[in-house]
């Protein structure tokens, strides 16, 4: 059995995603972070970050791993699914895991703040992330270009990676028009079943999109994790 400590947001959801699509056996625990639960020793014990997920696998002696990068490989290797075997298959699918790591989920994250959580308003600086974001999600096009997946016919982690956080773009305040390849692979993830229910742990969210009041709570609790 696998314990996950986590929170409803896309480096969370990666997490719970990965989960569901293995079909792995494991249980959700809600890391309240506007209470600066991740701060707390406990949960350092876990992750010296203090970040969300946190895994562990209670079938390997409580063996603990942070970094949703890392969790999502320690799985995919568990089960032997969602990650080639072949050298190439394997090289192709850490690239794209890596792209989201270092580019997607940093410059949309800083998107977010900018645009939606800090309280003065610096258009440059919003325009820099926004438009970094977009240059990303221009890449993502070149490389769905002929293909099914990130990794040719092979549906990887590298897909749910940058899926978690490319399907949130509209709070990033960051288009999708012209981007065709995009928006179809976008789409045919979510018609996935297990992608579906990963993103409801560990507490199905509201549409913030079309709930004002749901998104200015949201925002506001963000807020409150910024200044720890």
């Amino acid at each position: 059995m696998i314990d996950l400590y986590t929170a409803p947001t896309p480096n969370g959801h990666k997490a719970s995603v990965t989960l569901e699509e293995l079909g792995l056996p494991y249980e959700a625990h809600l890391v309240k972070l506007p209470k600066n639960e991740q701060k707390e020793e406990w949960f350092l014990k876990l992750n010296p970050n203090g970040r969300i997920p946190v895994l562990v696998d209670r079938d390997e002696d409580d063996f603990a791993v942070f970094e949703t990068g890392a969790i999502m490989v320690y799985l995919a290797e568990k089960a032997g699914r969602l990650l080639p075997s072949d050298a190439k298959g394997r090289s192709e699918t850490m690239q794209w895991l890596m792209f989201q790591m270092g580019g997607i989920g940093p410059m949309m994250g800083q998107a977010n703040v900018f645009y939606r959580y800090f309280p003065e308003k610096i258009q440059p600086v919003i325009d820099r992330y926004q438009h970094e974001s977009r240059r990303l999600f221009e890449v993502l096009e070149r490389g769905l270009t002929g293909k099914e997946w990130l990794v040719g016919e092979e549906f990887t982690i590298a897909d749910i990676a940058n899926w978690c956080w490319v399907r949130t773009y509209k709070w990033s305040g960051v288009s999708i028009e012209g981007l065709p390849n995009l928006r179809r692979w976008k789409d045919a993830i979510r018609s996935r079943p297990a992608c579906e229910r990963g993103i409801e742990v560990p507490v199905k969210l509201p549409n913030m999109m079309k709930d004002e009041k749901a998104a200015e709570e949201f925002a506001e609790n963000a807020k409150k994790s910024l200044q720890r």
